[in-house]
């Protein structure tokens, strides 16, 4: 059974950067497919951002879309998630989520981290 550690949360100011990371374990990590997903309080978690196998091909959320960025290293079991200009409406608690089929991540994946809270001030 595949193992998700995610780490990197935090406070940071409006407009600020953070880099989240998730730790995989248990299995073969290049067979696998990884997203983010995030949860803010009293909402339903949402897809963030995914990243194939071999990272040809990634996907994100409009709300996202080009101030994050999803990245692995296969080498070192690991997805990134760089978020800049961070907005106080990114509060949420992270997720990491791995599936082998790169269409399946974003929806319903079959492995889930634990989360790490990132909360952003105005």
């Amino acid at each position: 059974q595949a193992r998700l550690v995610e780490s990197g949360g935090g406070l940071v100011q409006a407009g600020g950067s953070l880099r989240l990371s998730c730790a995989a374990s248990g299995r073969t990590f290049s067979n696998y497919a990884m997203g983010w997903f995030r949860q803010a309080p009293g909402k339903e978690r949402e897809f963030v951002a995914t990243i194939s196998r071999s990272a040809i091909s990634t996907y994100y959320a409009d709300s996202v879309k080009g101030r994050f960025t999803i990245s692995r290293v296969n080498a070192k079991n690991t997805v990134y998630l760089q978020m800049n200009s961070l907005k106080p409406e990114d509060t949420a608690v992270y997720y990491c989520a791995a599936d082998p089929v790169f269409s399946t991540v974003a929806a319903t994946p079959g492995y889930w981290g634990q989360g790490t809270q990132v909360t952003v001030s105005s």
